[in-house]
């Protein structure tokens, strides 16, 4: 029997290794994307950037967290400059490092990151409320970085210094929050400055956990359901299939599909729900198709993505290599 063990020790090691390559090791199972187009460089005049972080896109429309200009501009879906509203300061309308958005029907919500508050704008640029303002306790923030918006109007805010995701009613009431206030950690539900989160079609909550190198999901209910990013998604980073460096937004869409923007892997990466990795495009450059740390992207109901490239003050718009298939 020792003798057995002992020839089918090789076997079984080989079988380990094979099996962790491909858990660990992905290959794409979808083409990479395509560039469409390209607009916006630096500067403060209209259609310029200065480091650039979030976007939202409507039917007819892109919105952009001119971060560094604070304010956010807006652009047809060609590129073109329509608008710009909000500036520098502390007041309603006005912004202090504007982060990523989230649209919901006529209605802008703005992670006012060093404001500690969501700030609410008609889509025409009228300032209509905030919600929160500084702090630890249940509603209040420090650094909001992300938010997103379900059909009942309920917010989802991701809490950056706070190390939480807060989920509050429409009218800013605390329902419930994942992770343990102010504590970092590796362990499935807790955070490592969580940056942005996003709903997916069934309601679970996709997070991105920027310094712990990964995704976690939530169900609508509240209950931890997965993770993914590198070896058991604890906290290791690297540029394989899968793995980030920074983790910085998240963004879904109709096909429950999960686009991550892979900070300093200079890339965007495509997942299934289930954390099955499809694709990945970009690498770092100033060529158009290239990133310098791409910060946010948004998916539109025509299969388009658009990305924030942060380093290039730009946006960037890409499309599957193949139109995709209807939905049945």
């Amino acid at each position: 029997m020792k003798r057995l063990l002992t020839r089918l020790q090789p076997c079984f090691m080989l079988a380990l290794s094979l099996l962790s390559g491909c858990t660990w090791f992905p290959g794409p199972q979808e083409p990479p994307y395509r560039l469409v187009q390209v607009w916006g460089s630096a500067g403060k005049g209209p259609g310029q950037f200065n480091a650039p972080v979030g976007i939202a896109v409507s039917a007819s429309e892109v919105f952009v967290s001119d971060t560094g200009n604070n304010r956010i501009q807006v652009f047809d879906l060609k590129g073109r400059f329509l608008r710009q509203f909000g500036r520098s300061g502390s007041g309603p309308g006005q912004l202090q490092r504007p982060m990523h958005l989230a649209l919901s029907g006529p209605r802008l919500y703005v992670a006012d990151f060093s404001n500690d508050r969501i700030q609410v704008f008609s889509t025409k640029g009228r300032a209509l409320f905030s919600i929160g303002g500084a702090g630890k306790a249940a509603g209040r923030f420090d650094g909001p970085a992300g938010v997103s918006v379900d059909a009942a109007g309920r917010l989802y805010v991701a809490d950056f210094f706070n190390q939480r995701v807060q989920v509050l009613d429409a009218a800013g009431k605390f329902i419930r929050q994942y992770g343990t206030t102010g504590k970092k950690g590796i362990a499935a539900g807790r955070f490592n400055y969580p940056t942005d989160a996003a709903l997916l079609p069934s309601g679970d909550l996709v997070v991105a956990d920027a310094y712990n190198d990964r995704v976690q999901v939530f169900s609508e209910a509240g209950t931890y359901l997965r993770k993914w990013g590198g070896p058991l998604a604890l906290n290791i980073s690297g540029g394989f299939n899968g793995w980030f460096k920074t983790a910085t937004a998240v963004a879904t869409d109709a096909r429950s599909h999960v686009f991550v923007a892979d900070f300093y892997n200079h890339r965007i990466q495509k997942f299934s729900a289930d954390g099955s990795f499809l694709t990945a495009f970009g690498s770092r450059g100033t060529a158009p198709g290239l990133f310098d740390r791409p910060v946010d992207v948004a998916a539109d109901g025509a299969g388009k993505v658009y990305i924030v490239d942060f380093g290039n003050n730009r946006i960037q718009e890409f499309a599957p290599a193949a139109a995709p298939r209807p939905e049945r």
